[in-house]
């Protein structure tokens, strides 16, 4: 990998890192709906000076049906189920949870007619990888485990999202689509936010959190991974899925003083052997579905 392809990667493995501790910084002080709003809005006006060069919003108008269904299961739906879940569990377990987004894909596919046959190799990482996801919930039947379900729905959604942008999405210039896919959230959350709006701005820390998941995180991330893309190729791009959650985990872990036991130890080593297992052989996730996760 060249060197711009490595800052790419580890500026991305950051990006995509680091939203699960904005969320819980934001969540304390702020309503569900405004965050969610807040940050598809800024992303997308970030993005839409790029997206209107050219031609892009016509290929994407032409496609309307599967970018709006897209926006909904990539964007509108898992991203207030991940903040809602988030004001109960701890942001390195949720950033662990969505982890499980290419174990979910893999699954999802056995579903297909045209499904590829499942090796030895990819049933033990699926396996291995709802194993982790075990690990997490179980101990959780008891309190947040409709929390820890939240989250897991938003992977799944995020893995529908993979399978929606591989089938119909392929071809479309992916900045103007994404600018679409945000303004959709962004409009889907905001009689929501108007109905929650916070009664006085928030701290500085919940303000930089929201402003850091709406420029940084969604718009300055997805045009890294664009960067990224060309330049180390889409199958190895998709790598960011696990380095991703090492971020998540230690972002919580050391600035909100969140627990490193035992139990997320097992948890993370089974959900990243799982995935990377149960996604190495055959079709890999499509690089233009990995949206800014979280």
């Amino acid at each position: 990998m060249s060197r711009r392809g490595l800052l790419l990667f580890v500026l991305l493995s950051l990006l995509w890192g680091i939203p699960y501790l904005l969320i819980k910084i934001a969540v304390a002080e702020v309503a569900v709906p405004f965050i969610v709003f807040a940050r598809s809005a800024l992303g997308a006006a970030v993005l839409l000076p790029f997206a209107l060069r050219g031609e892009g919003f016509a290929a994407v108008r032409a496609h309307w049906r599967p970018v709006l269904a897209f926006a909904v299961v990539e964007m509108i739906i898992p991203q207030g189920l991940v903040v809602h879940g988030e004001t109960r569990i701890s942001s390195s377990m949720a950033g662990l949870l969505v982890a499980a987004t290419p174990i979910i894909t893999v699954a999802l596919n056995r579903l297909r007619r045209d499904h590829d046959r499942l090796g030895a190799g990819r049933l033990a990482g699926l396996l291995l990888g709802f194993a982790g996801v075990a690990v997490l919930a179980l101990p959780e039947l008891g309190g947040d485990l409709l929390s820890v379900l939240e989250v897991l729905l938003a992977a799944a959604c995020y893995a529908v999202g993979s399978m929606i942008a591989a089938r119909w999405l392929g071809p479309l210039p992916a900045i103007p689509m994404t600018a679409t896919c945000l303004a959709f959230a962004a409009l889907a959350y905001l009689l929501p936010a108007l109905g929650s709006w916070p009664p006085a701005w928030p701290s500085h820390e919940a303000s930089f959190a929201i402003v850091a998941l709406g420029m940084a995180c969604t718009a300055v991330a997805f045009a890294a991974f664009f960067l990224l893309i060309r330049e180390v190729g889409s199958e190895r791009a998709v790598v960011i899925t696990y380095t991703a959650p090492p971020v998540a985990v230690a972002a919580g872990v050391t600035m909100l003083g969140e627990p490193l036991d035992g139990r997320i130890l097992v948890a993370f080593a089974l959900i990243l052997c799982g995935a990377w297992l149960a996604t190495s052989r055959g079709p890999r996730l499509t690089a233009t579905a990995s949206a800014a996760k979280g």
